[in-house]
């Protein structure tokens, strides 16, 4: 009987354990989830954006770190990375009416009012690529009412009218370097002033020499001169000398 008793608390612990382990792995599975990390580890870091179309295997997020922005579509088996300045405009679509835009160097269109009655949401990001320009993402479609815990249209409205704000700021992150640089080289550089250079002038000839050694005009008198008085000597013939 105690044998009994034990198998049966062993098997309840280990029914108990995979119950843990399965609803676990069932978390961390779950689409928004996987689709995250898959962003996460796309960009190499902790995105600073990330949306994603439950139900439809698709997301997109950015990094500004890395200055990338990546798009996925199957569940992330179809991905596409741009650099951050290729996003170039972002539309908000509500039942195939552009409701809100915004675009590079153009005037924003503001989302006037959210439509809670929706039918059918989509987020549009345009990128400068030629093979690739634009990435829709379906927020919200007709059969997500019938899904499980599935969030009505007027969230996904205004999780696609958040995302038009941060398009719009990465746009004006992009572009700021380049006005940077442009007005640092419409710069003309100011003359530099030349250096005052500080000399001393050359020593001149010392006037402490004593009044007895001054020959004349101020002169310094040599070694060989003799610094004795001048006297005046009468000649024969009358002439001056001087000695």
């Amino acid at each position: 009987m105690i044998e009994l008793i034990r198998t049966l608390l062993l098997l309840g612990i280990a029914g108990a354990a995979l119950t843990f382990a399965g609803s676990l792995f069932a978390w961390w599975m779950e689409e928004p989830r996987r689709l995250r990390r898959l962003v996460r580890k796309v960009l190499g870091g902790a995105p600073d954006g990330v949306i994603v179309a439950i139900g439809r295997g698709a997301a997109a997020g950015f990094r500004l770190a890395s200055s990338q922005v990546v798009v996925m579509r199957s569940g992330g088996a179809d991905a596409l990375l741009y650099r951050l300045h290729s996003l170039t405009g972002a539309e908000l679509i509500v039942d195939d009416e552009v409701a809100a835009r915004v675009m590079r160097d153009e005037p924003r269109r503001v989302l006037d009012s959210v439509n809670a009655n929706a039918r059918h949401v989509t987020l549009r990001l345009l990128f400068d690529d030629a093979r690739h320009p634009d990435f829709s993402l379906d927020l919200w479609l007709p059969a997500d009412a019938d899904r499980r815990h599935a969030r009505q249209a007027a969230a996904a409205i205004r999780e696609a009218r958040s995302w038009l704000t941060r398009a719009e700021a990465i746009m004006r992150r992009a572009g700021a370097p380049l006005e940077a640089k442009a007005e640092v080289e419409a710069v003309e550089p100011e003359p530099m002033d030349e250096p005052e250079l500080e000399y001393e002038p050359e020593d001149e000839i010392s006037s402490d020499i004593p009044t007895s050694q001054a020959g004349p005009q101020g002169r310094a008198l040599l070694p060989w001169e003799d610094d004795g008085e001048i006297e005046e000597v009468l000649e024969p013939s009358g002439q001056q000398r001087l000695l």
